[in-house]
């Protein structure tokens, strides 16, 4: 039997080679921050520290942008890596659960019922890393990568977006911000999550007060 290090250890190395030469925003280094981040605020919870890693090293294994919006893909590669590491089935099955789950999109959803700590916690890691300084450079590096435009001042965010409707956007940039990520300081599970949330998003506000003087010309 593998022990749990032994185990995170060959999650790691996999991870690495599989997401080599993703998008930057969704890159190795993306999983490293959120793995970081989940181990930060499992300080402060009650959570199986465990499940929280797998899950976190695994949440984005394939997303479903980068696979023509198929959702099952990330699940089942997930499920079939563990199980060759002989990893508890109850494990595997919370692990795929959190995968299936953590994302934005979900909550756009209705009938969304699966809950547990250890999802509150890599859903506010990974949202953490969405907002603030890293946040605002992850978003124009996929408006880049998807050829988008910085902003158009005539195309107005959509604020009431179905999960369909939000996966298929290619609206500028920066209706990205209002369309999800300033949304997300209030959407936090933990209270670690949203004492980091409030001053990264403060950070993004500030942001868009430059941008749109500098638009405008008046900086």
């Amino acid at each position: 039997m593998r022990t749990s290090t032994e185990i995170i250890n060959k999650t790691i190395t996999f991870v690495k080679e599989t997401l080599a030469g993703a998008e930057g925003g969704h890159d190795w280094f993306h999983t490293l921050r959120v793995y970081n981040n989940a181990l930060l605020i499992s300080k402060n919870e009650v959570v199986d520290v465990f499940i929280v890693q797998l899950g976190a090293l695994l949440h984005d294994i394939a997303d479903s942008k980068f696979n023509n919006g198929d959702d099952t893909i990330g699940p089942k590669i997930a499920r079939e890596f563990l199980f060759k590491l002989n990893v508890d089935s109850t494990i595997i099955e919370h692990v795929i659960k959190i995968i299936e789950n953590v994302s934005f999109n979900k909550s756009l959803e209705k009938g969304q019922n699966f809950k547990s700590l250890e999802l509150d916690v890599v859903q506010d890691a990974d949202r953490l890393d969405a907002i603030g300084a890293i946040g605002i450079a992850r978003c124009f590096n996929y408006g880049g990568f998807k050829n988008r435009a910085l902003y158009n001042p005539e195309i107005k965010p959509n604020l009431n977006m179905s999960k369909a409707e939000y996966k298929a956007s290619n609206a500028p940039t920066i209706n990205h911000f209002y369309e999800k990520l300033l949304l997300l300081k209030d959407k936090m599970n933990t209270k670690t999550g949203r004492r980091i949330a409030t001053d990264r998003h403060a950070y993004m506000l500030g942001f868009l007060d430059k941008f749109y003087e500098e638009w405008n010309g008046k900086a």
